[in-house]
């Protein structure tokens, strides 16, 4: 069975957090880029962009979440030992 540490927990918690708080910039970052490329389409490819975005919105998230969650369990873990 896998041992969890009360302090890489905590580390999760405060890197989930931090993700959420740097989820907002990141995206801004990443649609400003991506719009500047289909700011002069069509109706039909600015809605496609427009679903492309909404799934773009949703990874960003979950990779963010992951990322930052895993590297706050680590850091968490290591200050503990």
């Amino acid at each position: 069975m896998m041992d969890l540490s009360l302090a890489g927990l905590i580390g999760a918690v405060i890197g989930t957090i931090v993700a959420a708080l740097a989820y907002v910039p990141l995206l801004t970052f990443v649609e400003r880029r991506l719009r500047s490329r289909v700011s002069a389409g069509s109706a039909e490819e600015r809605e496609s962009f427009e679903q492309e975005a909404s799934l773009l919105r949703r990874a960003v998230l979950a990779v963010d979440i992951i990322v930052f969650a895993g590297i706050g369990y680590w850091v968490g873990a290591m200050m503990a030992d």
